[in-house]
């Protein structure tokens, strides 16, 4: 029931974080003035619509994004109102239709109305807006998340002693399978709840130096405790572990193993944290999306039956199965569940905000890549006293932004079928 339920209050938040974008461009676009026909959460038939004064608000039946409906999105041919010129060339032809289509929503009342007579920076605002709120959304959960409810972070104190030494391929389980050598912290006598204090005669200042310090040591060690007020020393003798090395090196390393976990406290993040964390996660997020392409054949396998990464891109469908996972999630409190659901959330908004955001039509960045090549235009027209090149033609790349489309239906329909036959599970 937790799951189904999370399922839904994931997916109803994505449909929010479309119609909050979609926002943005009617917001500023009225502002401007735009005349803007439809406001629509999705594609299709439509399910539900209701009429403003001059703007028609509705969700359609396939809930995979949303769109608002400006007049004049392309300029009219030079000298020419409106209207298409005939032509056999498939592209050519492609482009007019585009055109006249554009152009029928056009009546006289609204003729300087239209999107393409706004000077360019105006057209990047109303167009820069959806992503950005998405932006503002994804930034607002991150940081209300990290400084009124806080990040876990390690402390020195001991949360859990692992009683016994097993393999990395032995069968998960709580109970230590028969013959198998206690860690060095079961002989030694560390217990939960021992806050270390030293470690070979130097002070522990965090969980993290401490880490440190015990890879980089091996046989019998010495370690101060404070258990019940008192302070007791303790000599494990430490066992070398073959690990991957730190950082971003290749191969494994003989590290020193000692067999505690530590206990975690909630720590409210400084303004200055949180960009450094948002910063970081916008780097992730790019990098993520960059990456796309070369998820193909992952994905691929996926539907074939391979073993799906954790890290494999989902869709909507994916992404609320995963908040349904997440709110059902038992080993964790209901409110750190639910701050996983907004975190999870808040990436959705960071991932739409950069996809966006790439230069190729017919995602907002195109528009707005166009908007600053009329610019650049005109000025260096002024520049060198040339007539005004006038506005940019963007119809002219209809044949490149169908292409587009047809890339990204293809990649959304191979998420989805993955999300469907091999979805991604937490672990």
């Amino acid at each position: 029931m937790l799951v189904v339920l999370g399922i839904a209050i994931f997916f109803f938040g994505l449909l929010f974080s479309i119609a909050w974008h979609e926002l943005g461009h009617l917001a500023t676009a009225k502002m401007f003035g735009v005349k803007v026909t439809q406001y629509m959460v999705g594609f299709g038939r439509t399910l539900f619509s209701r009429r403003g004064r001059e703007t028609e608000y509705g969700v359609k039946a396939v809930p995979f994004g949303g769109y608002i409906r400006m007049i004049g999105m392309f300029p009219p041919k030079r000298d020419e109102d409106y209207g298409r010129t005939a032509s056999s060339a498939p592209w050519r032809a492609m482009v007019e239709d585009a055109r006249q289509a554009v152009a029928e929503e056009v009546r006289p009342e609204d003729s300087h109305r239209q999107f393409y007579q706004r000077s360019p920076w105006k057209r990047i605002i109303v167009m820069a807006a959806g992503p950005f709120m998405n932006l503002i959304l994804a930034v607002g959960i991150f940081a209300s998340v990290l400084m009124g409810y806080g990040v876990a972070e390690p402390t020195t104190t001991v949360g859990a002693v692992s009683e016994c030494v097993v393999p990395a391929n032995a069968p998960d389980t709580r109970e230590c399978p028969p013959g198998a050598p206690k860690s060095p912290a079961a002989q030694a006598g560390l217990r939960p709840g021992d806050e270390i204090v030293a470690f070979e005669g130097q002070p522990v200042r965090s969980w993290e130096s401490l880490r440190r310090d015990i890879r980089d040591s091996s046989g019998t060690v010495s370690m101060v405790v404070e258990r019940g007020g008192e302070r007791i020393t303790l000599t494990p003798n430490l066992m070398q572990s073959t690990q991957p090395k730190l950082g971003n090196s290749d191969g494994y390393v003989k590290v020193g193993f000692l067999g505690i976990a530590p206990t975690s406290v909630l720590v409210q993040q400084s303004v200055g944290d949180v960009v450094d964390r948002i910063g970081e996660l916008i780097g992730m997020t790019a990098q993520k999306v960059v990456e796309l392409p070369s998820e193909v054949p992952d994905l691929i396998g996926a539907i074939a039956g391979q073993e799906r990464e954790q890290d494999s891109p989902v869709g909507i469908v994916g992404a609320s199965r995963l908040g349904g996972q997440v709110l059902s999630y038992d080993e964790a409190s209901v409110s750190a569940r639910l701050i996983m659901m907004v975190q999870l959330l808040a990436g959705v908004n960071l991932s739409l905000f950069l996809i966006n955001m790439l230069p190729l039509l017919p995602l907002d960045g195109g528009h707005i890549a166009g908007a600053l090549w009329e610019s650049i235009r005109r000025k260096f027209a002024r520049l060198v006293r040339r007539p005004d090149p006038g506005p940019f033609d963007t119809a002219k790349l209809m044949p490149l932004a169908y292409g587009v489309s047809l890339v990204f239906i293809a990649y959304s329909l191979l998420v989805l079928v993955a999300d469907i036959v091999n979805p991604v599970t937490l672990s």
